[in-house]
């Protein structure tokens, strides 16, 4: 189950042991309690942008957002994690690359997935579109994250990831965060072609649109690259980005604009 709050999204993951959440472009706020689903510590506040295209919660601080807004909104999500837990944050590219993290690294890693087993470390995927994947073995002792924009996707980031967790593959839950929907993600027929080499199945998650362009179903691509692999439980959490202005930041709708971050520790 999903609780849809309007500035941010608690994950009731199926495995005790994991905690999850996504935030949107709005601030967090004192809705922290004990009766949160992530009992999270109540030291929140407010964090307003004066630069609207940032507004109000951006995560990412290499888009030209005040770096002491994008480090004061950043600790504030400390707050909702386990006490000691830090952050671990990534340089993504838009490629392949899974890294393995064993303690925290105060320097973003340059990858597109990341795995841990270390209880101390959370793992962040900052997305504007882009969809965001979270998970974890059944016995809530491992836990992974991927950026999946159509080119990790193609270039099988999932399958990359899954190969480098110890879980069998069937063993494994998935989350599929909000991400830019169908309607809205128009793409060139080199990008279903880059997909129908892969698979000629994935053909069905492109809809011809105006000329020689698509609309491709970014979501409904990785589902069944999941499935494929023998993932079996993935929950999809179906919001547009680009549809959604006041609550999601879209990199395609805006282009110079923030980023939400999606996160998954493993509880003590």
């Amino acid at each position: 189950m999903i609780t849809n709050k309007k500035n941010i999204i608690y994950i009731d993951w199926p495995i005790p042991k994991v905690l999850a959440f996504s935030t949107t472009r709005l601030p967090l706020s004192n809705q922290a309690t004990s009766k949160s689903p992530l009992h999270i510590r109540p030291n929140i506040t407010n964090t307003v942008n004066t630069q609207s295209e940032f507004d109000y919660f951006n995560l990412g601080n290499h888009v030209g957002d005040c770096p002491k807004t994008v480090l004061r909104n950043r600790t504030s999500l400390l707050n909702y994690l386990p006490v000691n837990a830090k952050v671990q944050w990534l340089e993504q590219v838009h490629g392949s690359h899974v890294a393995e993290v064993i303690k925290h690294d105060k320097s973003p890693i340059v990858a597109d997935a990341v795995i841990t087993r270390s209880r101390n470390v959370a793992l962040a995927i900052m997305t504007a579109d882009c969809l965001p994947i979270l998970l974890s073995n059944s016995e809530g002792s491992e836990i992974a994250a991927i950026h999946a924009g159509w080119r990790p996707l193609a270039a099988n980031i999932i399958l990359n990831t899954l190969s480098k967790m110890t879980a069998e593959n069937k063993d494994i839950h998935a989350w599929l965060g909000p991400c830019i929907g169908k309607s809205n993600f128009e793409v060139g027929v080199e990008v279903r072609q880059v997909f129908c080499a892969l698979s000629q199945k994935l053909s069905r998650f492109f809809i011809t649109s105006t000329g020689d362009k698509y609309h491709a179903d970014l979501s409904g691509l990785a589902r069944h690259l999941l499935e494929m692999a023998g993932v079996v439980s993935i929950t999809h959490h179906q919001e547009c980005t680009f549809a959604d202005k006041d609550k999601f930041y879209s990199y395609r709708r805006e282009h110079k604009t923030g980023r939400m971050a999606s996160i998954i520790c493993l509880k003590k």
